[in-house]
């Protein structure tokens, strides 16, 4: 049996494509931090644990992974893998988080 790479490009992308990529990145954790805001001033309002959840959830899928690789670019002896598993490992649990709010009572 043949196995089939999972790639999107066999060479580097573009220059175009690399930076509308970085930008949407950082315009995604801006969101996700303004979200994130949004959500706790919703909690301290109405005292709701819910949407604290949702401000962590919020966070840690949009905001870690970003600050993450913000890390791996200032500290030179973090590897690429490590970051990449982090940053995973931190926009499952942020996903987890937000379904968990939506499911639990108010």
């Amino acid at each position: 049996m043949r196995s089939i790479p999972i790639q999107l490009w066999e060479a580097s992308p573009a220059e175009w494509v690399a930076t509308f990529v970085q930008a949407t990145d950082v315009l995604s954790a801006l969101i996700g931090l303004f979200i994130a805001y949004q959500a706790y001033r919703g909690y301290r309002r109405n005292d709701s644990r819910p949407m604290l959840v949702i401000a962590v959830g919020f966070l840690f899928a949009l905001a870690v992974p970003f600050l993450l690789v913000v890390l791996y670019v200032l500290v030179p002896f973090l590897s690429e893998t490590f970051v990449a598993v982090l940053s995973q490992l931190s926009q499952i649990s942020g996903l987890l988080a937000i379904l968990y709010a939506l499911r639990m009572p108010a």
